[in-house]
């Protein structure tokens, strides 16, 4: 496998660095953050997105807040610990990776009986942990995803699950790089993804770094190309897996994959199983956030819709599980997903 050429988040010296992803491709720079608070902000405002990476930088802000706060008296520590996972939970309600690193890292917190400087450090070397097994995770999905995808396959991709997304390498990237990695001769096709354009920006963006051929589309394209048999496979990624398998991706995901679904064309999905939420019965139960309008009346300094109109911008859909041919995860690809098979995955 090939070492990770794009850092998302890196640690450097005392302090957490990540792209920021909404100047790219334009630009190219690192922010650097300091506290939870600052970490919940650059999530809220998606200098980083996608679940994985979030799930990552939530870890660090909880590093970050106990570092700042390790010289501190028992009960400040503490106080602004529990400060520090609200605002950070805040931030953004869809993605379960967000939830399920909080939660990680709390539990680590409360059973660590030492120190507060002990306790930081402990919450550091956590995070460090937590970016290492993402990009470990990736991997292995990508090796399974990898068989899925036939040599001079061209593979549709919605929004951005590439290694900007994550830790590394990538969830529906990730299945790509290791195809190419593998030999085979893949080409992308990738939706623009309407509003935040994460496709036309980021998507495109990784591919061109590696030499892997890509091809730029809007997001009204995909179904004429499945018409014409262009598209071999749609890999997407997954903010949140319900238990039943339904899964809420970026908006216009379910859409793609109703197009999939008719033109019999195979629609996976790649998801690490710290994406899978079984406390959630359905699609219908996972909340849907609701983004603000400047993202769909414009785009940076450009405004092309009239004034005072009403404007909906949810950020995710959900894609029925009947939809959905296959969830690949690092322990392997589960095939036409449902409640059992998703219980007895999470088991295994």
């Amino acid at each position: 496998m090939t070492e990770n050429k794009i850092e998302t988040l890196r640690w450097v010296e005392d302090h957490l660095e990540m792209i920021d992803q909404r100047i790219l491709p334009a630009d190219f720079q690192y922010i650097s953050y300091y506290s939870a608070s600052s970490v919940a902000d650059g999530i809220k405002s998606m200098v980083v997105r996608g679940a994985p990476a979030i799930g990552c930088a939530a870890a660090y802000g909880v590093a970050l807040e106990a570092q700042k706060l390790k010289n501190h008296s028992y009960e400040e520590f503490f106080q602004g610990m529990e400060l520090a996972f609200d605002v950070l939970i805040d931030s953004r309600p869809t993605a379960v990776n967000l939830s399920w690193a909080i939660n990680r890292m709390r539990q680590l917190l409360n059973n660590t009986k030492k120190t507060q400087k002990v306790i930081a450090g402990v919450l550091l070397k956590e995070a460090h942990e937590v970016l290492r097994e993402d990009v470990f995770i990736n991997k292995k999905m990508g090796s399974f995803g990898a068989k899925l995808l036939p040599d001079g396959a061209s593979v549709l991709t919605h929004c951005n699950a590439g290694a900007l997304a994550t830790a590394g390498h990538g969830t529906a990237l990730g299945v790509i790089r290791s195809a190419v990695e593998d030999g085979k001769k893949i080409s992308v096709i990738a939706d623009e993804t309407r509003p935040f354009l994460q496709g036309a920006r980021l998507t495109a963006w990784e591919m061109v770094q590696e030499n892997i051929p890509v091809t730029l589309i809007s997001d009204n394209m995909s179904g004429h190309l499945m018409s014409r048999g262009e598209v071999d496979v749609v890999v997407v990624g997954t903010d949140r897996v319900a238990n039943n398998g339904d899964v809420a991706n970026k908006i216009g995901t379910y859409m793609i994959a109703v197009m999939a679904n008719k033109h019999n064309i195979p629609f996976y999905v790649a998801c690490p199983l710290s994406t899978i939420d079984c406390s959630v019965k359905s699609g219908s139960d996972i909340p849907i956030e609701e983004r603000p309008i400047e993202e769909v009346t414009g785009f940076r300094d450009n405004q092309w819709a009239a004034d005072g109109i009403s404007v909906r911008n949810p950020a995710f859909d959900i894609t029925p599980a009947e939809l959905v041919t296959g969830l690949i995860t690092e322990k392997g690809v589960v095939l036409a997903p449902n409640t059992n098979k998703i219980n007895k995955l999470i088991r295994s």
